[in-house]
């Protein structure tokens, strides 16, 4: 993140534009919007800046820019079409500690404009860094139709009731869960639909309602977040994650879905790999009462879905037994998220006729499976964790009958940008993957619908060009 995004009160301070033709103009609306004074210089300015000038209380100067304007000004804007006059006031001052914005050079200053949706007194800004502004005025125009104009009113309804129930609850948290109940229910609708009164009177009995107790109640989700990307997570999923307090993941959870979480919540990672445990199960379990008998909202966030071999059943017993409320939230599972991205179906009615899911390594660390079950060509196989048993299953699965030229796939860091698809067969793929090393997590796919990767692989490096 190359800047920060803050909302910076400007009501009643100055603000100078160095340029006086139509960009100078458009910034001389934003900060005329916020409430700044605007004071102008440049050598002409034009009618509609010069009024802002004027409504705001700012100082217009038709002439050169000297260093004297700088005095008393809180920021400064240079919007001139010469770049030479621009880093030549930026320079002047930052000297004196100012914050600078240069039009059309951001690197030479501190701060850029964002693209903004004016829900006010919502504000959304959106901003690429500098890097494409038409990006993120094409953003803005996305959002613009998503928001209707009325979130306004409804946040002014909400600041007008804060007190109000302030005074009905006095923990910090039970209100937050009020306020996010009270978003969830018919009080948006109703203001939606111009309303208000009825909203108000919605609001006010809401809050004389309010249960302290029962908002303050511990609770538990169990999320799935599913095989990396941030865009196949459930909206359930979405919306828990936000909701929650404390927020613990493992390291099959991409970074960029723990990002999602509250900014304030508690981050606590309980990451396990083969025989390297940040903490053991018993623990992890022991961890989710803990919180939720604090009355927080806690988000056990799993890769995958927590019911397939996530040991999902295992962190839920404890919590039944403890009388704590919680929630499942299913997430795509390892096996049809990798095998979607890698375009490998896993039926297929010319290929298989059913498909098994197969833990790579059992509780005790060993691959004893009954593979004599395995040996039907019109099954596929997925197995989870497999990669340390590897050779293992090839040889297991070769010698109770299964072809050594079935067709073998091994997803790796499945759709993500790390993303690698590495084929073979039961005969070759030991020695395939002790060439590639692939990194965990990764997924094993044994049938004869790996064959149809080639043609129908379509996310990543691997995939054919269009």
């Amino acid at each position: 993140m190359e800047f920060l995004p803050i909302s910076w009160r400007l009501q009643g301070k100055s603000a100078l534009l160095v340029g006086g033709g139509e960009v100078a103009l458009r910034k001389g609306r934003l900060l005329h919007r916020s409430g700044a004074k605007v004071s102008v210089v440049a050598p002409h300015v034009c009618a509609d800046l010069r009024d802002i000038a004027v409504q705001s209380q700012g100082v217009i100067h038709e002439r050169a820019f000297e260093s004297t304007d700088l005095s008393g000004q809180t920021l400064v804007i240079c919007a001139t079409d010469d770049p030479a006059v621009n880093a030549a006031v930026a320079q002047q001052a930052q000297a004196r500690g100012l914050p600078v914005n240069v039009v059309d050079n951001p690197s030479l200053g501190d701060f850029i404009f964002p693209a903004i949706v004016d829900r006010s007194p919502v504000l959304i800004s959106i901003s690429s860094s500098g890097a494409s502004p038409v990006l993120a005025r094409k953003l803005r125009s996305q959002l613009e139709s998503m928001l209707p104009a009325r979130w306004g009113r409804l946040a002014d309804l909400m600041a007008k009731f804060r007190q109000p129930l302030k005074d009905k609850l006095n923990n910090v948290g039970a209100r937050r869960l009020f306020w996010e109940q009270a978003l969830e229910g018919p009080l948006v609708e109703k203001v939606m639909a111009g309303k208000d009164s009825e909203a108000e009177v919605m609001l006010a009995e809401a809050i004389e309602a309010a249960d302290a107790s029962r908002l303050s109640r511990g609770e538990v989700y169990l999320v799935g977040a599913g095989p990396g990307d941030p865009d196949l997570l459930t909206f359930r999923a979405l919306r828990l994650l936000q909701k929650a307090d404390v927020v613990l993941y493992d390291r099959l959870v991409g970074k960029g879905i723990v990002d999602l979480a509250r900014r304030d919540a508690e981050l606590v990672y309980v990451g396990k790999a083969r025989d390297k445990h940040a903490l053991p199960q018993d623990n992890i379990n022991e961890l989710l009462v803990h919180y939720a008998k604090q009355g927080k909202k806690v988000c056990r966030l799993k890769g995958g879905d927590p019911f397939i071999f996530g040991r999902g059943g295992e962190e839920i017993d404890l919590i039944v037994a403890e009388g704590i409320d919680f929630q499942v939230v299913p997430g795509i599972t390892a096996a049809s998220g990798c095998a979607a991205y890698a375009g490998i179906p896993l039926t297929h009615r010319d290929h298989a006729q059913s498909v098994r899911f197969v833990a790579g390594h059992l509780k005790d660390g060993t691959v004893n499976h009954d593979w004599a079950g395995f040996r039907s060509e019109t099954e596929t196989l997925v197995f989870y964790m497999g990669l340390m048993g590897l050779s293992v299953i090839c040889e297991q699965l070769q010698r109770h009958g299964r072809s050594g030229q079935t067709p073998v796939a091994l997803v790796e860091r499945a759709s993500t940008p790390e993303q690698r698809v590495i084929t073979g067969t039961l005969a070759t793929m030991v020695d395939i993957v002790a060439r590639e090393k692939p990194r965990a997590p990764t997924l094993i796919i044994v049938g004869n619908v790996v064959r149809l990767h080639a043609r129908l692989a379509w996310f990543g490096e691997g995939a054919p060009a269009e």
